[in-house]
């Protein structure tokens, strides 16, 4: 690892010290962080996962009713039956706090809120299959809303895990170690330092008893 280029002095070690204490206990902050988001991430993408299967099954099942109300009804009677929707929702975007990361969350209200206010035709000239295909389509819509709130929050749970990745591994291997051998390297520049002020004043002692031995004679 590099040293940081610091004169080596007592003021400067204090400062050090202090800095790598505060590295340490960011360090474990952040990867506590991470741990969470982590475990908040894999709830999201499960839940995504079993939502997600439901969804296309659902779907399948309603385009299999339109493909039969195709087959038996002709295509502008479908096109006049749908041509004015009665159905109407409305998306209201909020936000939920995890971890610093504000996730959307998606409320939806309909106009319509009996089951048979969402048909915009007469039963006389159409089929129970593209009623089936209709109710299908309003079942699955509430599901697609909540997977697009899922996925998208798993996405930016994801971006958030990768920044607090990086910063845990710039301080684990990059910042902690450079404090940790700056420090080291001060340390023992100042152990050297005062090893030879010591030997200074030792050798500075001899020769004032050797000048008193020499002036006593």
């Amino acid at each position: 690892m590099a040293q940081l280029n610091v004169n080596p002095t007592r003021m400067e070690l204090t400062r050090l010290k202090k800095s790598l204490a505060v590295a340490l206990r960011g360090h474990k902050l952040l990867k506590d962080k991470r741990d969470e988001l982590m475990r908040q991430f894999l709830d999201i993408v499960r839940e995504a996962k079993v939502l997600r299967e439901n969804t296309e099954k659902k779907l399948k099942a309603a385009n299999q009713s339109f493909a039969i109300a195709g087959s038996v009804l002709q295509r502008e009677v479908i096109d006049s039956a749908l041509l004015l929707p009665k159905q109407e929702v409305t998306l209201e975007v909020g936000e939920r706090n995890i971890m610093s990361v504000d996730i959307p969350v998606f409320k939806t209200t309909t106009r319509a809120t009996a089951e048979g206010d969402m048909f915009s035709y007469g039963y006389a000239y159409t089929g129970g299959d593209l009623d089936d295909a209709i109710s299908a389509l309003s079942d699955v819509s509430a599901d697609m809303l909540k997977l697009a709130e899922l996925e998208k929050a798993a996405g930016m749970l994801a971006g958030e895990i990768e920044r607090t990745r990086r910063r845990v591994n710039a301080l684990e291997y990059v910042m902690i170690p450079d404090y940790q051998d700056t420090i080291k390297y001060i340390t023992m520049k100042l152990d050297e330092s005062e090893r030879s002020n010591i030997t200074r004043l030792m050798k500075i002692k001899d020769m004032m008893v050797a000048e008193r031995i020499e002036a006593s004679k």
